[in-house]
């Protein structure tokens, strides 16, 4: 399973679940993070950011569709 940490009401982050629909991820969970907590702290300046569920690897925006496949390899 892939997560796409992600915040509301960000062009960066809609771009990047283009991206993962362009290089033909049907299915990702999406985790809105706000601007407190452990989540904030861990992704927030990093965000979007897409985590593999298998191996916990993380994927930092920028990213298209071509790295994704990679990543995702």
């Amino acid at each position: 399973m892939l997560t796409l940490f992600r915040r509301d009401e960000c062009e960066l982050c809609d771009h990047a679940e283009r991206a993962l629909q362009d290089a033909g991820v049907a299915s990702f969970e999406r985790v809105a993070i706000g601007w407190d907590g452990s989540l904030a702290e861990r992704y927030g300046e990093r965000l979007p950011v897409l985590v593999r569920g298998d191996s916990g690897a993380e994927l930092d925006w920028p990213f298209d569709s071509g790295s994704l496949r990679h990543f995702l390899r």
